[in-house]
């Protein structure tokens, strides 16, 4: 007696499980649960601010929300789009959809090169039925039947003689709707296609920021990452590949609603791909909200914008220095802003180090474009028109840090510099436009106005059109498989039995492939014009 074979022990603890697991993976029932999934993973990257967006506004909310904003940091909240969570939905994503395509697409190619089914035995139980009796022999019947049923892929067989069914007697078979399932595969290929796209994207693409002051002598080449403030590049980019160009912003107007609400932004971009070109030889453009300068493949676009007040500091000895420096909205709203600018001696004027560091000069304060003072000599701003604009600033001298090679934050000052006393604070004092204020060792420090300053972002993307491509075809087999109704309709035409050759019996039945695609109450009377010798209106319902 044959004894019965046991699975062996790799068979049942790792074989086994491995092939459930495929089979759960690769099921439409996964893949849609996965999209969904991934639908709700990328709801925090609309919500919450994004590094590769916006650094700074994404450190202040990490600052706000003290024990909150670290954890969600560590989760990864504010990196969502190449979190390892999120990625690795995208992949079993990626995963699913080829598994379960694979012998979907299969299994479509079968069908479109199989004949429609026979006629089932008893029409008359079908949900859609009619039996009616018309002129004409079977095969003229069956011809007839088959000129109406234009589109559909028709079938006439020859029904052997029996008891049941007499001699001559045939059967038509109809289908139609094979391009609801080819545009179903579609949706689902070109969905493939835009994961595909999208990571190709992320590998290859980069997206560098800089700060520019609009005052059309900061210029911003595309030569090197060190130019940008940051620089986020997929894991296939190392930086040396870029594709030279050079951008200038000479120009940046804003306007506002009366509610203190942006409603038009307009940078004049001067831009050139010969980086050995003379400044003033370059064009311009106008960039705005969603219309970015496209050059050498990269797009270029204006994210966010400010004000960079300027400082002239008059060292004792007569001599000056000028900064503009970019200052950071507090509030969208009134655009009142905060920063701090640095100033080194004038060379020579301190010959010895430490005496020089003792007296480079340093300003924090608050930028305000329409200023008011509310509470005595607090400084606030009213609206982001610069009306009038003012600042209240804390003046520093001492040791700024300049000079210890040590990153600093740009838009505050150090504060360690500050309790060790290495910087000591000399003025506090609110400055209009063109005012100045002394300093006890006669330096003077004046406020001489303010330049626009305007964030800009540049992207490659190689995938770009392939997404567009992709978003397109999802969205054309979407609505090829919403609305081809797949549908099945039979015929059996038997000759009468009163034995009159040109009387003939004719059983028509109808099935519909899914409950959406039901015939409706018209049914009998579309199925009657089947019979008709030209029925084209019927044809058109059908």
């Amino acid at each position: 007696m044959t004894q019965p074979v046991r699975p062996s022990v790799l068979s049942r603890f790792v074989v086994a499980p491995l092939r459930k697991t495929w089979r759960g993976l690769t099921s439409m029932r996964t893949a849609l649960a996965l999209l969904f999934l991934l639908a709700l993973a990328a709801i925090p990257g609309a919500l919450l601010p994004q590094r590769d967006l916006n650094e700074q506004k994404t450190l202040k909310y990490i600052a706000d929300h003290g024990t909150l904003g670290t954890w969600m940091d560590r989760l990864q909240l504010f990196e969502v789009f190449s979190s390892a969570w999120f990625t690795a939905i995208y992949l079993l994503l990626f995963i699913s959809l080829v598994g379960c395509l694979t012998p979907r697409t299969w299994e479509h190619y079968k069908a479109l090169r199989t004949r429609p089914v026979k006629a089932p035995r008893n029409l008359a139980r079908m949900p859609r039925h009619i039996t009616e009796t018309v002129d004409g022999e079977p095969a003229e019947v069956a011809d007839r039947i088959t000129s109406n049923l234009r589109g559909w892929r028709t079938e006439v067989r020859t029904i052997e003689p029996s008891a049941r069914y007499p001699k001559g007697a045939v059967e038509v078979s109809a289908e139609k709707g094979y391009l609801r399932e080819f545009g179903n595969l579609v949706f689902h290929f070109a969905l493939l296609a835009l994961l595909v796209t999208i990571a190709v994207g992320k590998l290859f693409g980069y997206e560098g920021s800089r700060t520019l002051v609009a005052d059309g002598d900061q210029v911003l080449c595309n030569t090197s990452t060190a130019v940008y403030d940051s620089f986020r590049s997929g894991s296939m980019v190392d930086g040396t590949g870029l594709k030279p160009f050079c951008i200038r912003i000479d120009h940046f107007e804003a306007k506002f609603l009366p509610s203190g609400q942006p409603d038009m932004y307009d940078a004049t971009m001067a831009y050139t791909t010969d980086v050995t070109a003379p400044p003033n030889t370059w064009p311009t453009t106008s960039v705005q909200v969603n219309k970015p300068l496209r050059i050498a493949g990269d797009r270029v676009y204006v994210l966010g914008n400010g004000f960079a007040p300027t400082f002239t500091v008059t060292f004792p000895n007569g001599q000056t220095r000028t900064e503009t420096t970019p200052f950071i909205p507090q509030s969208t709203q009134t655009m009142l802003s905060e920063g701090a600018v640095r100033f080194d001696t004038p060379a020579g004027l301190y010959p010895d180090e430490d005496e020089r560091r003792k007296h480079q000069v340093a300003i924090e304060g608050l930028f305000a474009p329409d200023a008011v003072f509310p509470h005595a000599n607090l400084l606030d701003s009213v609206s982001p028109v610069p009306n009038k604009p003012a600042v209240a600033i804390r003046v520093y001298q001492g040791d700024t840090g300049l000079d210890t090679g040590r990153p600093q934050n740009v838009y505050s000052l150090d504060q360690t510099l500050i309790d060790q006393g290495r910087l000591k604070q000399k003025a506090s004092v609110n400055l209009s436009q063109g005012a100045d204020t002394v300093l006890p060792d006669g330096t003077r420090v004046r406020f001489d106005g303010y330049q626009r300053w305007v964030s800009v972002q540049v992207s490659h993307n190689p995938a770009q059109t392939g997404v567009l491509i992709s978003a397109i075809v999802m969205v054309a087999g979407l609505v090829v498989s919403l609305m081809i109704r797949r549908r099945r309709i039979w015929a059996r035409i038997v000759p009468g039995a009163d034995g009159d050759e040109r009387r003939t019996v004719v059983e028509v039945a109808g099935l519909a492939r899914t409950d959406q695609a039901g015939w409706g109450d018209g049914f009998e009377e579309q199925a009657r014009g089947l019979l008709k010798t030209d029925a084209p209106k019927n044809r058109a319902k059908l």
